[in-house]
Parts: C-alpha cells; sequence; structure tokens
C-alpha cells in the first residue's frame, strides 16, 4: 500500500485529501510546517509527497530544494494557490514532478499521483555503480544525491528536467524509449504531445554528454548506448 505524505496548513484541504486518498487505498500522514515535512521525509519512507508551497515557517520551494539536495527522490507533487507561472518553472525546475493549482478537482489530483507512483516504480530499477546513489554506463555518471552529471574525469552541469532525462536513459540502458514515454516521466501534462520539446532536450543533452551517447531509432524514439 503507497504512502502519501501531505504537507498542508489548511485544515479543510488536509481533510479532503486525506479521505479521498484512503477512499483509494492510500495510507496518509500530515505534516502542517516545513520543518516537519522535511524531517518526515528524510527519516521516514513515502512513495509520494504532495507539497504546498504557503507553509507557514518557509517556503514550500525551499522544502524542495532541501530534500533533492539531500538526494531525496520520491515523487513530489506541487499543490499550491499559486498559479503564476514564475511560481510553476521554479517549482519544475528544482525538482517537483508535478504541479497543480488550487482550486483542484480531486479526479485530476488523483490520476496524476498514481502516474507519477507508476513512473516512480517503473524507474525504480537497482542502479549500477559505486553505491546505490550512482548510475553509470560507460563514460557518463550521475550522482542522484548531489545531482552531478560527470563525463568520464569532466563535470558537466544539467537543469533539473536535463537531469531528470539523463537519469530515465541511464536505468533503461540499450532501451528504446519513446518520446512520448519521455514527455510523459519528465514533463507529465505540461505539454502537448504533439512539442517537439522531447527532441530539444534530448539535443541539449548530446551536446553536454557526447553526440554519440544517445542515439536516435527511427520511428521509435531514443536510446543510450551502452
Amino acid at each position: 500500500m503507497n504512502r502519501i505524505l501531505i504537507a498542508e496548513d489548511e485544515p479543510r484541504i488536509v481533510s479532503f485529501l486525506e479521505k479521498g486518498l484512503q477512499a483509494n487505498g492510500f495510507t496518509t500522514a500530515v505534516t502542517t510546517s516545513a520543518a516537519d515535512t522535511i524531517v518526515m521525509a528524510l527519516e521516514h519512507e513515502f512513495d509520494l509527497l504532495i507539497l504546498d508551497l504557503g507553509l507557514p515557517d518557509q517556503d514550500g520551494l525551499a522544502v524542495l530544494e532541501q530534500l533533492r539536495g539531500q538526494g531525496k527522490m520520491l515523487p513530489i507533487i506541487i499543490l499550491t494557490a499559486r498559479d503564476d507561472i514564475g511560481d510553476k518553472v521554479a517549482g519544475l525546475e528544482g525538482g517537483a514532478d508535478d504541479y497543480v493549482t488550487k482550486p483542484f478537482r480531486f479526479e485530476e489530483l488523483l490520476a496524476r499521483v498514481r502516474v507519477r507512483l507508476r513512473n516512480h516504480q517503473a524507474t525504480d530499477g537497482q542502479p549500477s555503480g559505486k553505491n546505490e546513489r550512482i548510475l553509470q554506463v560507460g563514460q557518463v555518471m550521475l550522482d542522484l544525491r548531489t545531482r552531478q552529471a560527470q563525463i568520464g574525469d569532466r563535470y558537466v552541469d544539467l537543469s533539473a528536467r536535463e537531469f531528470i532525462m539523463a537519469e530515465t536513459f541511464l536505468r533503461h540502458p540499450k532501451q528504446v524509449i519513446s518520446r512520448e514515454q519521455l514527455l510523459n516521466h519528465v514533463w507529465g501534462y505540461d505539454y502537448d504531445p504533439g512539442s517537439n520539446i522531447v527532441d530539444v532536450y534530448v539535443g541539449y543533452l548530446r551536446k553536454k554528454l557526447g553526440s554519440d551517447v544517445i542515439e536516435t531509432v527511427r520511428g521509435m524514439g531514443y536510446r543510450l548506448r551502452a
């Protein structure tokens, strides 16, 4: 049974979320402050975090930054009243897996929760390399704790989206990954399936990791060369 941590200080919303999630087979825990959220997420095993940005003691974006900075890789869905595009970009680029604005329909949030859990479980294989925090295929290495990428002895800077895409490839070496799979895993519901954003970001990775690291499989998608 999946465990979901809800970081929200509005009692009415907490009650609404808990009833809906529990009715759909999830177990829940609630925190009402940024400090408690960080402690709970780091010291206990949860499968997903629903994170409000307007927590009373600290901005939710700071919670996101600390959790990702300490290598906590559980899926995080931001649920907030902030609908400014700047906040959304900051949240997604900061490592959130999805961004939902209030008011919201529970059915939509539930669908997003299920997608994030399914994607996370599908890519939660055993990393190869020095330890469980390191993914390495050939000369390409990702440190999941520090969010750093390395090509041989050279370190490269990757944006949050680039890192997620690179991680997806390294978890599935030699496997063809379709554009639709990459779009869903890296961007979720945020882009039109007809968008060329996947091709653009594959181009970014090729420039940073090496032009021959990711190959195009015509009509199917992309594959990491092992």
